[in-house]
């Protein structure tokens, strides 16, 4: 966490992540543009260069996608989570010089303007076989841009963390655009199946993890727990692990219940920074850690320490022996409840 903004805050994890994420991009260049030249000699530099960067930003796209399942999945691949925005540019700036080149390859050279040649070149737009395909990776592109703009946390805050995170939400468009792109082009320049078929693969990934996860999800929504006189059973007390939570549902909120030094609080699950699940956290010197990117809040009041401001609501906890009740009605963001002893 920072109070201050900064071009871009690294610190020693950051800068081996992002040594990892450019000393793999530019192997993958290497190595593309080697096997490329023993198979195709008279390749030229720039259709090596378009289909290099292209190929990296779609590995690359396919990476970012399937990040947020796997560490809903298995908690160890959260450190890379916790640099998906780096990777994210690093993404777009591949993908815009594959579309740069193109742009200058074929549209560029011409009488008429690059960017309006891309949807006047071919208008066939009623075709599925002949439908301009370049147009698709275009408006990609320009979600990417939006999207790589706006990831620092200076947009984050002021845009809200809601607002932010639909918007970044659009990865999934911008996907959906640069599959057709790439099959449609395959189709109309390349008869080789490989590339269609590394394409259905990577889908059938993104597919699969994105659907066990929601299962996951589902589990914990549909949970049902028996009400009595206003309170409602959660959980026995040893289900919870020390310094960690239980997420519950809730009036469809849902909620962590954290157990620490013989205590246990119960606080809103979402951070206020990009919606992490603050439940999959641990407390860390006595604050609940966010797992994503280490925002805190007290437990017993659900606010950042000082001097940070942001706030989360709370819960009202019970014991009846050794199992755990909780008021479903939550106060107010940052009140202070008195934590549950046992």
């Amino acid at each position: 966490m920072g109070l201050d903004y900064q071009l871009v805050l690294w610190n020693k994890h950051k800068k081996t992540y992002d040594k990892i994420i450019v000393l793999s991009m530019l192997l993958y260049i290497i190595l593309f543009a080697v096997v490329t030249l023993v198979f195709n000699s008279e390749t030229s530099i720039e259709t090596l260069i378009i289909r290099a960067f292209g190929t990296l930003a779609i590995i690359m796209l396919h990476i970012i996608l399937v990040i947020g399942p796997l560490c809903r999945l298995n908690s160890r691949f959260l450190p890379i989570l916790y640099n998906r925005r780096h990777l994210g540019v690093s993404m777009f700036i591949a993908a815009l010089i594959h579309g740069g080149f193109s742009i200058f390859q074929f549209h560029a050279l011409g009488d008429v303007n690059p960017i309006y040649s891309i949807f006047t070149s071919n208008m066939d737009y009623g075709s599925l076989i002949n439908f301009p395909f370049q147009v698709l990776g275009f408006l990609a592109l320009l979600i990417l841009f939006v999207m790589a703009s706006t990831s620092h946390d200076f947009f984050l805050a002021n845009l809200s963390a809601k607002v932010w995170k639909r918007l970044h939400m659009m990865v999934y468009f911008a996907y959906t655009l640069i599959i057709a792109h790439v099959f449609l082009g395959a189709f109309q320049q390349e008869t080789s199946p490989f590339t269609i078929g590394v394409l259905i693969l990577g889908f059938i990934v993104i597919a699969s993890l994105h659907i066990t996860t929601a299962f996951k999800e589902r589990k914990i929504d549909r949970a049902k727990n028996e009400e009595k006189e206003g309170w409602l059973k959660v959980c026995n007390i040893s289900e919870i692990d020390e310094d960690r939570a239980k997420i519950f549902t809730v009036d469809n909120e849902r909620v962590a219940i954290f157990k620490y030094d013989r205590k246990l609080s119960a606080i809103h699950n979402v951070c206020k920074h990009q919606g992490g699940p603050l439940g999959e956290g641990k407390i860390i010197d006595g604050c609940i850690t966010c797992p994503w990117h280490g925002y805190q809040y007290l437990p017993s009041n659900g606010q950042s320490p000082p001097p940070f401001t942001e706030k989360v609501s709370t819960y009202e906890l019970k014991l009846e022996g050794t199992t755990v009740y909780i008021n479903p009605k939550a106060f107010d963001e940052g009140t202070e409840v008195t934590p549950c002893k046992y």
